[in-house]
């Protein structure tokens, strides 16, 4: 009979691999639920689709499931509306200049038209920083 005496070492590497994993479970759970909020708005299957694809991403990822040729078209698209909902009419620059950066999280509900778009394209951010830390990562892996 054989006895397996190996020491694992806990490396710098495994850390971080475990706390990306723990990282996006949260990333799936939060994305989950933010489709679920947006699921009474007049864009819904936008969000709902944004965020999904997002929640489906990031828990494949904590299982280290890669997909980089899914994550660039993606969050191309993504940037891509952040920067329209940046300079639209009542979007994230007029909030800034305009609106003098009021307060956008006093409640759920959009009130103002600048709230519903600055919200959204910080969302996209959210999204695009937690599928960039994936595709990071998906190149560490291999």
């Amino acid at each position: 009979m054989h006895v397996n005496l190996q020491i694992r070492y806990f490396t710098p590497y495994s850390a971080s691999v475990m706390l990306l994993s723990v990282l996006n479970i949260i990333f799936f759970i939060a994305f989950v639920w933010f489709a679920w909020v947006n699921m009474n708005d007049k864009d819904a299957w936008l969000w709902i689709s944004i965020y999904m694809i997002a929640a489906v991403l990031c828990g494949l990822a904590a299982f280290k499931y890669y997909y980089p040729l899914i994550y660039i078209p993606v969050m191309s698209f993504y940037l891509l509306y952040a920067i329209i909902l940046f300079f639209v009419k009542d979007g994230v620059l007029d909030w800034i200049t305009k609106y003098k950066a009021q307060h956008i999280a006093a409640t759920m509900q959009a009130t103002k038209p600048y709230i519903e778009k600055t919200r959204e394209f910080f969302g996209l951010l959210i999204i695009t920083g937690a599928l960039l830390i994936n595709l990071w990562m998906s190149y560490q892996a291999h």
